[in-house]
């Protein structure tokens, strides 16, 4: 039976306006009376997952800037962090780079040069970065790095900031997650490796797993649980690492797919 539910938030869980499905609580609390874990994995900062999910942060377990923190109940459970000289030549690639906004993400907070503490930056990085300290330099920052996220205003990560990090491609996990954002994180560091941390720490079993995803961020995610499910809007090459596909993330895809689980009698 299965006892935990991770899933992606963006082009997952959530619909193309940033909004939950409306029987998302429903669902909630049928899992909840099933005593299933419902686990948010995000590249998103532990702060925002909280206030996306404010009344469930004692229930649910929180997979946190792109699996690099994992979160229960207030507690970590798992942490891959990066060395502080390695952060600081990233930074540096990405002041190379034209019109490339940099995030120093740490355990506590994240943090941003001051020249980019403007709206046409910030706008977006608000849904994904709660909490953000302006610094005037990097070595004002103190806080333990697990992640550097870069973005692009104008759409094009790939060209623009991907392509350009090609010289840590192999000694650092560097993926583009969406069309405007680059996570750059120590070699290893993903989704699927945090999963397998929380097996660990609570003695369950990938086939006890399921998952939802729909970038290739998403992959090891997909790899590391026994039932694994891409959105009908997901990448394509996504979907070839899926045992199920699911109705796309406007249609409630996550809903569904639980639903069908519930159906076949594995929660």
């Amino acid at each position: 039976m299965i006892k935990i539910i991770f899933s992606d938030m963006d082009g997952t869980l959530l619909t193309s306006e940033n909004k939950l499905p409306e029987d998302f609580d429903a669902i909630i609390s049928e899992l909840k009376s099933r005593n299933v874990i419902f686990a948010p994995a995000s590249g998103r900062q532990y702060a925002s997952l909280l206030r996306s999910f404010e009344k469930y942060r004692d229930e649910f377990l929180f997979v946190a800037e792109g699996g690099t923190l994992v979160m229960y109940r207030d507690k970590e459970i798992f942490s891959h962090t990066m060395e502080v000289e390695t952060v600081k030549k990233i930074l540096a690639a990405g002041a190379k780079m034209n019109d490339i906004m940099c995030v120093w993400c740490g355990k506590n907070d994240s943090y941003i040069l001051r020249d980019f503490d403007k709206p046409e930056y910030t706008a977006d990085m608000d849904k994904y970065y709660t909490h953000r300290i302006p610094v005037e330099s990097w070595d004002e920052v103190s806080d333990t790095p697990i992640k550097v996220a870069l973005y692009d205003k104008t759409g094009n990560a790939k060209k623009n900031i991907y392509d350009k990090l090609a010289e840590f491609h192999d000694s650092l996990q560097v993926v583009q997650t969406i069309d405007w954002w680059v996570d750059v994180s120590s070699l290893g560091a993903n989704k699927g490796e945090a999963i397998e941390h929380v097996q660990q720490a609570l003695n369950i079993k990938p086939e006890e797993c399921a998952a939802f995803g729909d970038y290739m961020n998403d992959c090891e995610m997909l790899q590391a649980v026994g039932y694994s499910f891409a959105m009908a809007n997901a990448h394509p090459d996504l979907k070839k690492f899926a045992k199920f596909e699911t109705l796309s993330c406007d249609q409630g895809g996550v809903i569904a797919g639980i639903r069908k689980l519930m159906a076949d009698g594995l929660i």
